[in-house]
């Protein structure tokens, strides 16, 4: 995890990497538990036999899923000391180029793509998210992400 010590500091890091969090495992509870809270039970998710004949060869994770994971990739891949919260405020973009199998293990690389100071002592985020998976080439959640961050 990088820190930085002043939220400041970031508006020097545009267009550059400020964090990579560690891998995360997409089990077939955290699977299950996503179905529930949200209603969506669909086969490919949550029926393993009718899924291992499916197109993916076994279940895969909810695209809302690995999206709502962006919270905690973000959390693990950096900090800045002087900010005392923050808010989600929004994506301008998401896609889920490739599938998300279970037992799959994920991380989220971080690249700042705009600050922007906001009134009462913050700053805007605009950050370019981008979802790996272990042992694949191809990201499975690209997303930008924008929040809000107080001092």
């Amino acid at each position: 995890m990088k820190r930085y010590e002043h939220l400041q500091d970031l508006g020097s890091l545009v267009g550059r990497e400020v964090g990579l969090s560690d891998w995360v495992v997409i089990d077939q509870a955290r699977i299950q538990l996503f179905a529930d809270a949200t209603g969506d039970h669909q086969w490919i998710h949550l029926d393993a036999e009718r899924a291992a004949a499916g197109p993916f060869g076994a279940t895969v994770a909810h695209g809302y899923l690995t999206l709502s994971l962006l919270p905690l990739f973000s959390a693990g891949a950096f900090t800045v000391a002087d900010v005392r919260m923050g808010v989600n405020y929004g994506l301008n973009k998401v896609r889920f180029p490739a599938p998300v199998p279970v037992n799959s293990r994920l991380r989220g690389r971080f690249v700042l793509v705009a600050f922007e100071a906001i009134a009462g002592g913050g700053a805007q985020l605009t950050m370019d998210v981008t979802m790996e998976r272990e042992g694949s080439d191809k990201p499975v959640c690209v997303a930008q992400s924008v929040s809000r961050m107080f001092t």
